[in-house]
């Protein structure tokens, strides 16, 4: 409020109140009838911290990112997933559609690599097991050049292609694979390991046997949780190959290359290139090999085309205490049951001891009386769901809410909805990038299509701020460089801290804190002041100077600019030049001075409203028109001309702009 935040209070919300999550819970429901919730026992990311499932977005470089430092480690439980899969193509579609979303660039990109779109081919390699493996692959023109498979240690063929002097090696391989986290298993720059099960699989371009390894860079969540290995073109396949001794194949070469040396690195690139070693295909271009490639397994009956997403389907599972439970019961003879929407909210019991264990068990568990309920459906014995739901999900759908916290009938009001929605701007930060914003956007999707929306993206318009640097490091209270704002506004004045902030550097890239650069706002702001002291005191009939009318046309179109972009800086550098030719010409002309004032009142508002009170206004600077600029006023008549003789510059003199036409 001391910063002159314009919210209204009135509309304001907490997501661990109950009469909020009740509607989290609402919409756990709606997304389960639709059926696009469900439950499975899969891999997931466990924090030994916090004592509980992370979804992969929550799992940096293989930590906990609430608690950097600590290896997230890899459980098989049941957990409740939301499908937001089933809408990659949309959530990916819509990015390149700048009439429903016009958003910072760095965040577009970050959802577009998170989602992560490849097309390319399933393949079927045969195998003794009685059961092909199946490969997705980006790269089919590389298939003659496949030397090796590998699977991920959860792969259902390995305990059948282990032959038996391989067993002990595979099986204690596989149980320190499953120990390690997803996201360090996919992501992680590491030496390669792997063990070989013995069994061979078929080449189907080929014909050839090759082997089957197992190694732990491979994950059952992404694909088919197999590869086929072609080391002479992918940097990992040619890492794996060179530790243990694996042919080294090239099928992609350019005029240029000695196709018969040995390789020393893979060669990823294709530019340029034609299959070699490929048989029919030799010759092709890459491009022309990955479609002929195609259309051949397609007709011989060995795979076909395929697009295929990084996208995993949303983990919302929490077992801790904090968190709206999930709405469902369990009874042996209805199965899952969802609680009826007239017993919401589902409340947390009070518990003593409401710290998470290493079970995997939610405390939830421990209250005997809140765990076992009757059934809704036959009124038998049942039991409650102890997970809890992520938070995310709670942050998710708050812009609806915003609207209808007065309401306590209905998650959201669809009269306020049509009336306000989807949000015009929204500024947050891009750690929110993937996590809240991708999120956020399913669920627009999911309510758009059952009805309950008129729009499927929330946010039109979405703007990244940048990061403001203190002591050369971003600002944290780990680091202890935080600035506390009340100590600023008590020395400077909070419409003095405001534009210092504006000024700092580019909105979406941020600036230096520096404690001696807040003198300059001040000064600029002293110096306004004077001027209006000397526009109430000045006579009005005062001709104003052509290079004034000019500064301060040019000034109004650049500020109006600069503020619908957030340009901030920029605009009140322009607005520092304008006081600076009013002074150089000792120019105080009203009219112009109250538009130096009127553009300065979304920069510092308090200030804004003194002075315009000062210039004889009654109502708020608010409800003022704002300035208008005059196309045929931003270019000078006159112009500057540089008179030099033998090279060095002697005199400057002022002409027409038309002179010598």
């Amino acid at each position: 409020t001391r910063m002159g935040g314009m919210f209204d209070w009135r509309h304001s919300l907490s997501t661990t109140d109950p009469e909020y999550y009740k509607w989290t819970q609402w919409l756990f429901l709606q997304l389960y009838r639709a059926g696009k919730a469900y439950k499975k026992k899969g891999a997931v990311n466990w924090c030994p911290e916090c004592k509980t499932v992370l979804a992969n977005e929550q799992v940096i470089a293989g930590e906990c990112e609430r608690h950097p430092g600590v290896q997230v480690e890899q459980r098989l439980l049941e957990q409740w997933f939301f499908r937001i899969t089933e809408y990659a193509e949309r959530l990916l579609g819509n990015l390149d559609d700048r009439t429903r979303m016009d958003w910072s660039a760095s965040t577009v990109a970050a959802q577009r690599n998170w989602i992560g779109r490849s097309e390319g081919a399933e393949i079927a390699f045969a195998t003794d097991a009685g059961a092909p493996i199946r490969v997705y692959t980006t790269r089919p023109d590389t298939l003659f050049g496949a030397t090796f498979m590998v699977l991920a240690p959860e792969h259902p063929l390995v305990d059948r292609l282990t032959v038996e002097a391989q067993r002990a090696a595979v099986e204690s391989y596989r149980k320190t694979a499953l120990a390690k986290d997803v996201v360090a298993r996919r992501v992680g720059d590491r030496t390669k390991t792997g063990v070989f099960t013995g069994g061979t699989a078929v080449n189907p371009a080929t014909g050839a046997r090759i082997p089957v390894w197992v190694a732990d860079y491979v994950l059952m969540e992404y694909g088919t949780g197999a590869i086929m290995a072609v080391p002479g073109h992918d940097d990992r396949d040619f890492e794996f190959a060179t530790t243990f001794g694996l042919p080294v194949i090239r099928v992609l070469a350019s005029a240029e290359d000695d196709v018969e040396a040995p390789l020393t690195a893979a060669v990823p690139d294709t530019d340029g290139m034609r299959l070699v070693r490929s048989g029919r295909f030799d010759g092709q271009s890459a491009e022309q090999g990955q479609r002929a490639i195609i259309d051949w397994l397609t007709s011989e009956g060995h795979g076909q085309g395929q697009v295929r997403y990084r996208l995993y389907d949303w983990c919302i599972s929490r077992q801790r205490y904090w968190g709206p439970p999930i709405p469902i019961i369990y009874c042996d003879q209805c199965g899952a049951v969802p609680v009826p929407e007239r017993d919401l909210p589902v409340l947390l019991p009070p518990l003593e001891d409401f710290r998470p264990d290493d079970s995997g068990i939610s405390p939830l568990a421990r209250d005997e009386q809140w765990y076992h309920v009757p059934c809704p459906s036959c009124g038998g014995k049942a039991r409650r769901e102890t997970d809890v739901s992520d938070t995310f999900l709670d942050s998710a759908w708050y812009y609806l809410r915003y609207l209808s916290t007065d309401f306590d009938d209905r998650a959201f009001d669809p009269a306020r909805v049509k009336r306000w929605l989807p949000v015009a701007s929204y500024i947050g930060g891009n750690e929110h990038a993937v996590l809240h914003l991708l999120y956020s956007r399913f669920v627009a999707m999911v309510l758009h299509d059952l009805g309950q929306l008129p729009f499927e993206e929330p946010f039109a318009t979405f703007r990244a701020h940048g990061l403001i640097v203190k002591d050369g490091s971003k600002m944290s209270k780990s680091r202890g460089n935080v600035v506390i704002p009340d100590q600023y506004i008590d020395q400077w004045g909070a419409d003095t801290f405001r534009m210092y902030l504006m000024f700092l550097g580019p909105f979406q890239e941020g600036g230096d804190f520096r404690d001696a650069g807040i003198s300059g706002p001040r000064r600029f702001l002293d110096r306004v002041w004077d001027l209006v002291d000397q526009s109430l005191a000045a006579e009005q009939l005062k001709a104003v100077p052509r290079p004034v009318a000019v500064k301060y046309h040019q000034t109004v179109k650049k500020v109006t600019e600069d503020l619908a972009s957030l340009s901030y800086n920029t605009a009140i550098a322009a607005l520092m030049e304008l006081l600076n030719t009013f002074r150089e010409h000792q120019a105080t002309d009203r009219s112009m001075v109250e538009g130096l004032v009127l553009m300065l009142a979304p920069l510092v508002p308090h200030f804004a409203e003194e002075n315009w009170e000062r210039l004889g206004h009654h109502g708020t600077v608010f409800d003022a028109r704002w300035p208008q600029w005059d196309p045929t006023c931003l270019v000078l008549d006159e112009i500057e001309v540089v008179v030099q003789v033998n090279g060095k510059t002697r005199s400057k003199v002022l002409v027409g702009r038309t002179v010598g036409e």
